[in-house]
C-alpha cells in the first residue's frame, strides 16, 4: 500500500503516508488494544506484561492523530512518511501497572516461555512481546505538529477505560 501511495506522489498526485501509533486511544475507544488488555486483566485477575516488560510501545490520542492527517494534507510534501505518535516509547510494564493500579489488581510478569501457549495473552502473545519505539521528530519539525491531548498513561488515569460497560 505504501509503495502505491509513493508511486502516486511520483506521478504528481499529492499523496503521503501517515503511520498511526500502535495504540490509538481516546474516550471513544471501547474495543482497541487497551480495552483488550483491560478485559484480559479483569478476566485473569491480574494485569500481565511479558517477561521484564521493557518492550516499548508507541501511542497517540485519536484527536492528535487526526491532526497529523490534516497537516499532512495542508503542509506536507507529497510522497513523505509521517508518524502520528504522541508517546514514542512506553514500556509495556508501565501500561500494565497503570491498568493494575486502576483496577486494584496485582501486576505480574508472564514468563516468556508461557507466552507461546494459549495463556494470558492468547492471540495477542506474538504482538505483546515486540518492541515498537517510534519517533515523531520529523512530523513535528516539518508539519509543526505538537500533540496536545492526554498521553496514554494520563488517558488511562482519566478513568474512562474503566467505567462500567
Amino acid at each position: 500500500m505504501e509503495t502505491a501511495v509513493v508511486g502516486l506522489a511520483e506521478r504528481g498526485v499529492r499523496a503521503s503516508i501517515v503511520r498511526l501509533a500502535n495504540i490509538a486511544h481516546s474516550t471513544t475507544d471501547h474495543s482497541g488494544f487497551l480495552a483488550q488488555l483491560i478485559a484480559l486483566a479483569k478476566e485473569k485477575g491480574f494485569a500481565g506484561y511479558p517477561g521484564d516488560g521493557a518492550n516499548l510501545w508507541n501511542a497517540v490520542h485519536v484527536r492528535d492523530g487526526a491532526t497529523v492527517f490534516r497537516l499532512a494534507l495542508e503542509k506536507g510534501p507529497a510522497g513523505r512518511y509521517w508518524h502520528a505518535v504522541g508517546d514514542g516509547a512506553i514500556p509495556l510494564r508501565e501500561i500494565a501497572e497503570a491498568i493494575g493500579s486502576r483496577l486494584g489488581l496485582p501486576v505480574v510478569s508472564v514468563p516468556m516461555d508461557e507466552l507461546m501457549v494459549p495463556g494470558y495473552f492468547g492471540f495477542l502473545a506474538n504482538i505483546v512481546t515486540q518492541s515498537y519505539p517510534a519517533s515523531n521528530l520529523v512530523t513535528r519539525r516539518t508539519l509543526g505538529w505538537e500533540p496536545v491531548q492526554p498521553s496514554l498513561l494520563a488517558d488511562l488515569d482519566n478513568g474512562h477505560y474503566f467505567s462500567a460497560n
